[in-house]
């Protein structure tokens, strides 16, 4: 009986783990089966911003790496310029020539080609016996002027003693007088040759301060008097010669603006001072003198384009550019216009082209800010910009 009740209890026992093995099972089952609740699906990417056709977006450092030169545009077609060719050349105040003063030998060179030089400062020294007799001269007119003052000190108290008469004290002043005159003279003399208190050498000094531009001087070289040896230039000091034909010239007058080209593509802006009413004999052309805003890029010797603008022809709605800044792209001819953000490519209607230059007829206005020089990197980055969106 016993036996029965633990066996019944043991079934019992069965029973219920089945049910709760079952009850699990159910909800295993359950856990397993029931789709997860997939993740929130990720807010969505904000939209790239509005694209703008043709905008290409560079800031001043990454264009100016680039090597992309801006310039702003003028009115004036290709009619209205007058293309020159020019050299940069010191001014007339602008440069000085250092001769020797006198016969004789070079014993020092202070400075050389390239090297800074302050007014009044020796650039090189000389022995000589003129300087010597310079020395001499000057020497002996002291002397006179000496010895005149006192002869007349002298006869000035004889004459107020009653003792000499006034012809003496007159005739001493005279002497006075040539004495001082001769000994501004030999003073004059040996400072314009700079010679040395010793007398046994001059010094070649420069008049103006700026760099030593030629250098012909030796060391030891005997050279006669008037004999070059440097010029010193003031690069601050300079001025454009351009050489345009006769009939150019005529069209041209003082106050005429005219843009400079530099070999790297920049551009100066400049004004004419003057033109020469008289024609070079060998190449037959007339020389405009333009002084240019600043001296950025300019050295004196250095060769150079210029295209000056008469007033007269400024009234033209035409615009002309370098041809390297107009670009054709999607079969549009372009020119890329300086934006606050970069460069925004602009169709334009073109016209003549000549002198490596092309008209604008329409598209741009004068006062625009246009890629000059690297106008083909700008392209190319307009198809970056179309692969990209």
């Amino acid at each position: 009986m016993q036996i029965f009740e633990n066996k019944n209890r043991l079934m019992a026992a069965v029973a219920v783990g089945a049910l709760v093995l079952g009850g699990g099972g159910i909800l295993i089952g359950r856990s397993m089966t029931t789709p997860v609740a997939a993740p929130a699906a990720a807010p969505a990417e904000e939209e790239e911003e509005g694209h703008v056709e043709g905008q290409i977006l560079m800031d001043e450092a990454r264009a100016k790496g680039a090597g992309i030169v801006t310039e702003t545009i003028q009115a004036g077609g290709l009619g209205s310029e007058i293309l020159a060719q020019g050299i940069v050349a010191s001014t007339p105040e602008g440069e000085a020539v250092l001769t020797a003063r006198a016969d004789g030998a070079i014993t020092r060179i202070n400075r050389r080609l390239g090297d800074e030089v302050r007014a009044g400062e020796a650039v090189a020294v000389m022995e000589s016996r003129d300087a010597a007799a310079i020395a001499s001269e000057r020497s002996s007119a002291t002397a006179r002027l000496a010895l005149a003052r006192s002869t007349y000190a002298r006869e000035k108290k004889l004459f107020d003693a009653r003792i000499t008469a006034k012809q003496d004290l007159e005739a001493a002043a005279a002497a006075l007088a040539e004495a001082e005159s001769e000994a501004r003279r030999s003073q004059s003399a040996a400072a314009a040759a700079k010679v040395s208190g010793d007398g046994r050498t001059l010094a070649v000094t420069s008049l103006i301060s700026g760099r030593v531009t030629k250098a012909d001087a030796k060391l030891g070289s005997y050279v006669l008097a008037g004999t070059e040896l440097f010029r010193v230039s003031d690069p601050r000091r300079i001025q454009i010669n351009a050489s345009v034909l006769a009939a150019d010239a005529r069209r041209i007058k003082p106050g005429d603006t005219a843009v400079i080209e530099l070999l790297g593509g920049e551009t100066v802006n400049a004004v004419v001072r003057s033109a020469t009413p008289s024609l070079d004999a060998e190449s037959k052309t007339a020389t405009i003198v333009l002084v240019p805003d600043g001296i950025g890029g300019l050295t004196p010797g250095q060769g150079l384009r210029a295209r000056i603008k008469p007033r007269g022809a400024a009234g033209s709605s035409l615009i002309a550019l370098p041809e390297e800044a107009v670009q054709t792209v999607e079969g549009r001819e372009v020119v890329f216009v300086k934006t606050a953000k970069g460069f925004q490519a602009t169709t334009v209607v073109t016209g003549k082209r000549g002198g490596g230059r092309i008209e604008i007829v329409d598209g741009v206005n004068p006062g625009a800010v246009i890629a000059t020089k690297g106008a083909f990197l700008l392209k190319a980055e307009i198809g970056k910009g179309e692969a990209e969106h």
